[in-house]
């Protein structure tokens, strides 16, 4: 096959989303024909573009085709929205003359799924829809934007383009839970999870490195990654401030647009600390450092935000405490595993509970690390990739 695949993000953009999609390219590009049209990088890139219209990077079988979008930092929404709009107002014609068996859209900008089904549509293809954000849900739930008739229109358009979806793909069980909501055939939706490549072995809590973000708390409770929209962060704050007197300590590690709010939510907590990202080569030791991992996602979100954050965390062995619903997706991982507990994302007392339980009872701790790393496997990368181009693969045989 040719596939034609749309994502603004791609290396040396540095978003989750431009990792997996140059993944998801390069393994397609083993055994099928692939372009992928990106912008220029944008996303906290690794190097910058000077400006073009077009440029061609071919290796093999995967070309990257770039169209002369924007490249304002992300951090403005006015000017993210203008990296996406120039973006799509040149990919589009672009991709509408390409040479493609199928077309393939992730999820960068919000509405590159609703242009992929368009250009498949006028092309006459099938379409594919790799989802890995759900918007406008994302965008609701996050409060940056308020119900209106313009975003009532966009999430009109977008359930078009699910239903023009030959196959969906998506993150967790909860996501395709959502699109089946959504008036989608569940046997049109798969399941693809990021996954993790499990290594032979891990960093140790005694480096450094580790012992710099326990901050000299006897127990400690690691929440590593992105302060976004998506977390139960005043529940967690308060479940510190309830565990203070006990050595229990809540240590973030990362930055995103809602730290501020939270270092303000824990302000004169001795037992709250943060820390800045740590250098890609000291990720394994922050991930080995603390006795509990947390995986949240606030009440409401399941399924509009899948954490892949968790395979990384099962495969350094380590416990989880999921902060959020039951019904989530994580949540079911880690109690069918058996490698953490489930709190309530509204209850801190839960929390609080919680922690205190995985203290008072260190050899089941170690055993739930045991759990995780054996779990990891079950989420392998490689493995969860194949998935992904058999899928594909199956909509092209079924055209």
């Amino acid at each position: 096959m040719r596939i034609l695949l749309l994502n603004e993000y791609y290396p040396p953009d540095t978003s989750a989303t431009a990792k997996m999609a140059a993944l998801v390219a390069a393994t397609l590009a083993e055994r099928h024909e692939v372009i992928v049209l990106a912008g220029r990088p944008s996303y906290d890139p690794s190097e910058r573009h000077p400006f073009y219209w077009l440029r061609r990077e071919t290796q093999g079988n995967l070309t990257v085709e770039r169209v002369g979008s924007t490249t304002y930092p992300r951090f403005r929404m006015r000017h993210r929205i203008t990296n996406y709009l120039t973006y799509l107002s040149l990919a589009v014609p672009r991709a509408l003359f390409m040479r493609a068996d199928l077309i393939l859209a992730m999820t960068d900008p919000p509405i590159a799924g609703i242009a992929g089904a368009f250009v498949a549509m006028l092309k006459r293809r099938p379409f594919v829809y790799n989802i890995r954000d759900l918007y406008p849900d994302m965008a609701l739930g996050g409060e940056i934007v308020r119900p209106s008739r313009w975003v009532a229109l966009w999430e009109k358009l977008h359930r078009w383009a699910l239903r023009r979806a030959a196959r969906v793909i998506v993150l967790g069980e909860d996501m395709r839970d959502r699109i089946v909501a959504k008036d989608v055939d569940p046997d049109r939706i798969s399941i693809v999870r990021d996954g993790v490549e499990v290594p032979a072995t891990f960093g140790f809590a005694d480096h450094p490195a580790s012992r710099e973000v326990r901050c000299g708390f006897p127990f400690v409770m690691l929440h590593a990654g992105n302060l976004g929209f998506y977390g139960a962060w005043e529940t967690l704050v308060r479940a510190a401030q309830f565990l203070e007197k006990d050595g229990v300590g809540l240590v973030f590690v990362g930055e995103g647009s809602l730290r501020p709010r939270v270092e303000e939510m824990a302000k004169g907590c001795v037992a709250v600390r943060f820390l800045s990202f740590r250098p890609s080569d000291q990720v394994s030791y922050v991930l080995a450092a603390p006795d509990v991992h947390i995986v949240t996602v606030r009440r409401g979100l399941e399924g509009v935000v899948v954490p892949s954050k968790l395979y990384g965390i099962l495969a350094a062995g380590k416990p989880v405490l999921v902060v959020a619903a039951h019904n989530s997706d994580v949540a079911k991982i880690v109690l069918r595993t058996g490698s953490g507990l489930v709190a309530d994302p509204d209850a801190p007392a839960s929390v609080a509970s919680a922690v205190q339980t995985l203290r008072a009872e260190p050899e089941r701790l170690v055993e739930m690390g045991h759990r995780a790393r054996l779990a990891s496997y079950e989420f392998e990368r490689h493995g969860q990739l194949q998935i992904l181009v058999k899928a594909i693969e199956k909509v092209r045989t079924e055209d």
